[in-house]
């Protein structure tokens, strides 16, 4: 069990964001996220690292008590995760190597022969090999948000966070990213996607939830993605 939220409230100044969230996920689980601007989507996401405290009820996330997790434990948990942003976040100033050799030596990699080879192996995921040495600039969006799934898999993490990360992409940047997500989970990983891509749920379907005036609702497989229509990034 990677994930497990029973009877969760989250709160933002005192204001209920989510109430009586109930949420189980395991390994391979690839899992899509949905809601309109505001409802809560990016705020339970935080709460599955500690950015944000959740209010009431219990949960678990990869064996942690989010409850009771002390302050410095949270750097533990976190290195077991992988986020991707929608705005990438790459080091500008760095090519493709140094951008993921920097965090392999943050994270302890001490032998280069080590980190040479792991980052040529999650250049290889993305199918990226050839853009090793390339500025962010000179890389298209798509091929960063690459790069950025390429930067949160390093550790090979348990739990993959992508809070909308196809949303400054084309369709076809887009599809390539969630693939690659989906090759993740089928991989082992647990894979949460939050998006208001419709189009990419129906190609790559995976167990839906969305968050809905303070409600956190799954949505049963013959539920018509039209009913999804509109939603816009949070």
């Amino acid at each position: 069990m990677i994930i497990n939220y029973e009877g969760v409230d989250i709160k933002r100044d005192d204001r209920t964001i989510l109430h009586d969230v109930n949420w189980r996920i395991d390994a391979g689980d690839f899992v899509y996220l949905t809601g309109v601007v505001g409802s809560g989507k990016s705020s339970l996401l935080k709460t599955l690292y500690g950015e944000l405290d959740i209010a009431a009820g219990t949960a678990n996330v990869l064996g942690q008590d989010m409850q009771r997790i002390k302050r410095h434990h949270l750097p533990a948990l976190r290195r077991q995760l992988g986020i991707v942003f929608q705005d990438f976040r790459l080091l500008t100033d760095r090519n493709v190597h140094q951008n993921l050799d920097f965090v392999l030596r943050c994270t302890g990699w001490k032998r280069r022969a080590e980190r040479e080879q792991r980052i040529d192996d999650v250049l290889g995921i993305v199918d990226l090999t050839d853009k090793k040495e390339a500025m962010p600039y000179e890389l298209s969006g798509g091929e960063q948000q690459r790069v950025c799934i390429a930067r949160a898999i390093l550790n090979a993490p348990k739990l993959i966070l992508a809070d909308e990360a196809t949303g400054n992409q084309d369709a076809e940047s887009g599809r390539k990213t969630t693939q690659i997500l989906q090759e993740l989970a089928k991989g082992g990983a647990a894979v949460i996607m939050a998006t208001h891509n419709n189009t990419l749920i129906q190609e790559f379907p995976g167990r839906v939830y969305e968050c809905c005036n303070g409600q956190f609702i799954a949505l049963e497989d013959d539920i018509p993605m039209a009913d999804l229509a509109n939603e816009d990034e949070e």
